[in-house]
Order: structure tokens, then C-alpha cells, then sequence
């Protein structure tokens, strides 16, 4: 085993628990992973930026990518109610605002203003707007509560978080579909997908990550969601299978897309801040597209399902 691959592995098996246990916690705990997530990708999401030939507001935009996470979780302590204070949406537009005032100053005429604001907004957005649907998974209008899975562990009943088991939803397909895209590719792959934006990704390979998101999607409802939180997907059997094909897809393309950054700018990871694995955009480009996109079908497609 390379040292590499070593380095990798053991930050997975670190990481990857701590990981599980913080979506289960919730709270102040995923908001802080989230902001710390968040102001990382805005940095890496910056830093290719800047290799492309822009020149973003790069701490204006990291502190601001930390700080939406930390608003979403007063919104949901009622800390902050945005029906009673200022809407969300008039403090993403007065946050465009200062952004492009800031460009009067800092860049000038000749300082290209238009694209350095344009980049700071859009890495704002991307980075710690698409995080901050994870904190509203974990909180989604029908995870009420805790559950308790429908089988024990050493003799114990095992109770958790119905957001929690929510949340793992979307998060583990995402992973099958990887994984699926990954050994199939690898095993069959001869035809690429879009060889000029990821070499190594082929159409073989997006049908298997397909394939193993629709079954790992119909097996956790199936057999955690259902039977311990009694929810389920209208449509059955198929509104489950539309969602993990439709995560699976979002998935990919948010592959694709940070691929597609990378190569315009010449990088290679956006940063080496994760042992083995590269940078936090490396790692969870894929959720940055598949947690709005599972937030807005969990609000089309689940329901009650009494066992």
C-alpha cells in the first residue's frame, strides 16, 4: 500500500465517524462543521479562482461563506426570525451590495471590478449557501424527534435523531453513487463521458454510480427509514427510486463541475488540506449540488408512512 493511499485510509477512518456523529448531534455542532467547511471550500474555491486570472474579495468572501452556515442555525433557534427582522433575501441582496461597493474602492476601474465582485458572490453561494441545505435536512419538517432503529446492538435498543437518519440519506448516496461509478468505470469503462473536462470519468461508469444510488436509495428507506421514523416517499415504489437517480445525477455533475473549474484554472486539487484526499471542494463537490436538489425533492416526495 503507497503511503498515499495510507494517508487516505486512515483519515477516512477518522474522519468519517466523527463525521457520522456530528449530523447525528446537530445543533451548534453541524452548524460549526458547516462554517468550517464552508470558509474552507470559499478559500479553495478563491484560490482557483485567482490560478483562472481573477483577483475575488478573498476574505470578505470566506468570512461571509463561514458565516451563512451560523445564520441558517440561529434561524432554526429562533435566535433570528426573519419574518420580524430582515428576510433572508434582503440580506443576500445587501450583501451583494456591499460586495460591489467594496469594488469601488478596492478595485477600481482598472482593477476589473465586475468579475472580482461576480467571483466573490458566486463562491459565496456555492460554498456556504449549498452547505447550509445540510443543516436544513437535518431539520426538515418531518424529522421530529428520535427514533429507535429496529434492531439492537450488544443487547441494547440504538435510538437516533430522525434528522440524523434524514440526513445520512442523501449524504450515502452520494457516496454509492461514487463508489459505483468508480468500480464499474474501472471494470468496464471504455466509452468517456466529457473527456475534455474529467479524462477518467466514462458513460459505463455514470450508469453504475445510477444504478447504486437507486438501490442504496430503495434499501435505506426501505429498511432505516421506514421501519424506525415511519416515513417514506409518495409514489411508491418509484418516488424513492427518482430520488436516489435524480441525487446520483446531481452528483456527478457537481463532480463534473468543480472538474471543470479546476481544469480552466490548471490545478489539479483545489488545495492539500486533507490528508490523501486533497482539498474540502475535492471531497464534497458533489454535495454542494446534491443537498439543495435532495432538500427540494424530501419537500416534494416524503411523507408520513405509519407503520
Amino acid at each position: 500500500m503507497s503511503a498515499e493511499l495510507t494517508r487516505r485510509v486512515l483519515f477516512g477512518v477518522v474522519a468519517a465517524p466523527i463525521g457520522v456523529g456530528i449530523v447525528l448531534a446537530g445543533g451548534a455542532a453541524l452548524a460549526a462543521l458547516l462554517a468550517v467547511l464552508a470558509a474552507l471550500a470559499a478559500w479553495e474555491f478563491f484560490r482557483i479562482a485567482r490560478a483562472a486570472g481573477l483577483t475575488p474579495f478573498d476574505d470578505l468572501g470566506i468570512a461571509a461563506a463561514g458565516l451563512v452556515p451560523l445564520v441558517v442555525h440561529a434561524r432554526y433557534l429562533r435566535l433570528y426570525d426573519p419574518d420580524k427582522s430582515i428576510s433572508g433575501l434582503s440580506i443576500a441582496a445587501l450583501a451583494l451590495l456591499v460586495v460591489l461597493a467594496a469594488a469601488i474602492w478596492r478595485r477600481g476601474v482598472d482593477g476589473h471590478p465586475l468579475s472580482s465582485a461576480a467571483t466573490t458572490v458566486f463562491g459565496i453561494a456555492y460554498t456556504g449557501g449549498m452547505l447550509s441545505y445540510a443543516y436544513a435536512i437535518r431539520y426538515h419538517d418531518y424529522a421530529i424527534g428520535t427514533t429507535t432503529l429496529p434492531w439492537a446492538m450488544f443487547g441494547r435498543a440504538i435510538s437516533l435523531p430522525v434528522g440524523g437518519l434524514l440526513l445520512l440519506m442523501p449524504v450515502l448516496i452520494t457516496w454509492a453513487s461514487d463508489i459505483g461509478a468508480y468500480a464499474v468505470g474501472r471494470a468496464i469503462g471504455r466509452n468517456k463521458l466529457i473527456p475534455s473536462v474529467s479524462p477518467g470519468k466514462t458513460r459505463e461508469g455514470a450508469v453504475g454510480g445510477l444504478a447504486a444510488s437507486v438501490l442504496l436509495a430503495w434499501a435505506y428507506a426501505t429498511f432505516f427509514l421506514h421501519p424506525s421514523a415511519s416515513l417514506g416517499f409518495k409514489y411508491a415504489p418509484f418516488g424513492v427510486l427518482v430520488f436516489g437517480a435524480v441525487v446520483s445525477v446531481a452528483a456527478q455533475i457537481g463532480d463534473l463541475a468543480e472538474s471543470l473549474l479546476k481544469r480552466e484554472a490548471g490545478v489539479k486539487d483545489s488545495s492539500h488540506i486533507i490528508p490523501g484526499h486533497g482539498g474540502v471542494l475535492d471531497r464534497f463537490d458533489s454535495l454542494l449540488f446534491v443537498l439543495p436538489v435532495a432538500f427540494v425533492l424530501l419537500g416534494r416526495l416524503l411523507t408520513w408512512a405509519p407503520r
